[in-house]
């Protein structure tokens, strides 16, 4: 699949403000892709598909989940957490996408997962530095992103969990399995880099 090709499959899904921001998300994907060695088609194909399900009503994700293999407990958390999974389903039902790099990127856009690919963390990465972002510490994640794309995920995994403690909400496991791992790896290089 091209990448015009799947930004075809999904701005009729999205709003026009939603589509701009997928759009936005594919050019960082893009440059991140080639900083990092990651293949750009690839790449970008994932960031157009990455918000494919988040405009979906929530009847329509929650009997996804419910009718599907995707873990059910899902359902107890935020429904922001929805489209992801969904999504990565979505793309294959219904556009036949099948590639596990691309599903996989698509459905852990927003929690991360341990052991992420560097598909995987360009997508992440991409998805919350786009320009269109303007919050607290995202220039200090988008300066880091140039350089270390590992350290950029982490500092992301550290800000959402951050981010949601403040907010006193509950906090998907996969979302804190995935800041345990980040952290571990960024330390570990750290040592080795010391010695």
């Amino acid at each position: 699949m091209e990448v015009n090709e799947a930004l075809n499959i999904v701005q009729p899904q999205l709003t026009k403000e939603r589509f701009a921001h997928t759009e936005r998300v594919v050019e960082q994907a893009q440059i991140l892709a080639d900083q990092n060695g990651v293949d750009q088609k690839k790449a970008a194909v994932a960031a157009a598909l990455h918000d494919y399900a988040k405009e979906r009503p929530l009847r329509e994700l929650r009997y996804w989940i419910t009718h599907s293999t995707l873990p059910k407990d899902l359902l107890t958390f935020h429904h922001e957490l929805w489209h992801g999974p969904v999504g990565a389903q979505l793309i294959s039902s219904e556009h036949g996408v099948t590639c596990p790099d691309i599903q996989s990127a698509v459905y852990y856009h927003t929690t991360g997962k341990p052991h992420m690919s560097r598909l995987d963390m360009i997508v992440y990465v991409s998805d919350f530095i786009e320009p269109g972002r303007a919050f607290p510490g995202v220039q200090d994640i988008r300066d880091v992103s140039r350089t270390d794309l590992l350290k950029a995920a982490w500092m992301i995994s550290s800000h959402t969990i951050q981010y949601l403690l403040n907010k006193q909400s509950r906090i998907y496991p996969e979302t804190m399995y995935t800041y345990n791992d980040l952290t571990l790896k960024v330390q570990q290089r750290k040592q080795a880099n010391s010695i």
